[in-house]
């Protein structure tokens, strides 16, 4: 992590400069989860380019800009888009607004993804709150030389999401009449989906959804000792004996459409916090 201290200090000062407030909460916004953002009251966004040390997003659906202003009287920094392995990025690009928001005073990080259902219980459009996760990816945001300054050497992982925020969000979906599981989330490095075999392996292990995001960030947050949930919507149906051909246009509409459920959660979630 050999000066990776310095640039979240670079982007903390430029991001300072230009808003006032102390975000209590980081939120990152998935595949088609966009609509959130007009909810949030911005005081000031920032295209990603224009942000030191950010890199730019290249995924569809993914406006690509950060967001600062208040959600339901919280202050906060939202993504509008996320960055992934897949792009090219190293994993500590891909989580480096973490370590952004942490450094601008964040105590709570909300992570939301679309993802493929493996678990037959599931159905399109299913909202998914995150009790755990299995680490697929050929990389890790914590490899190299710790700076005892952002985190532990060896970080516990045994809650990676925060049980109050999962069971708050759940009870919050009840009341609101919402189906919202409980899941283990498999984050494997994508672009491409995965096969029959793939997805039996991956069911066989102990995942209900697969993705390609969420865990890097995941980890960060934790390294860095922001309590974490995350929500993730089922886009794609992912049972290898009735398996058809993906098509990212549904993908990106059925993952609008569950958005707009998840974003009751979410507006309530914020208002308890």
């Amino acid at each position: 992590m050999d000066g990776l201290w310095e640039e979240i200090q670079e982007a903390k000062s430029w991001l300072t400069t230009r808003w006032n407030k102390t975000p209590r909460a980081g939120l990152i916004l998935g595949t088609g989860l966009g609509g959130l953002a007009t909810r949030i009251q911005t005081d000031a966004e920032f295209p990603y380019s224009e942000i030191p040390h950010f890199p730019r997003s290249t995924a569809p659906s993914h406006a690509g800009k950060l967001l600062c202003g208040t959600l339901e009287g919280i202050p906060v920094m939202a993504m509008e888009g996320r960055f992934h392995y897949y792009e090219g990025y190293s994993l500590r690009q891909v989580t480096f607004p973490i370590r952004v928001m942490k450094a601008l005073g964040a105590d709570t990080l909300v992570l939301t993804s679309a993802v493929g259902g493996m678990n037959p219980q599931y159905a399109l459009g299913d909202i998914v709150v995150l009790e755990d996760h299995i680490n697929l990816m050929p990389d890790n945001p914590l490899r190299g030389v710790n700076d005892d300054r952002l985190g532990p050497r060896f970080p516990d992982m045994s809650l990676p999401y925060d049980r109050k925020l999962v069971e708050q969000a759940r009870l919050i979906a009840l009341k609101l009449g919402i189906s919202a599981h409980k899941g283990v989330l498999a984050a494997v490095p994508g672009p491409n989906l995965e096969t029959r075999a793939e997805y039996r392996m991956l069911r066989t292990i102990g995942a209900d959804i697969v993705g390609m995001s969420t865990v890097p960030e995941c980890i960060t947050a934790t390294h860095a000792g922001l309590r974490t949930v995350a929500f993730s919507i089922v886009t794609d149906m992912c049972l290898p004996d009735a398996l058809e051909p993906a098509d990212i246009e549904k993908i990106v509409r059925v993952a609008g459409e569950g958005g707009k459920r998840l974003e009751q959660i979410l507006l309530e979630l914020f208002r308890q916090l």
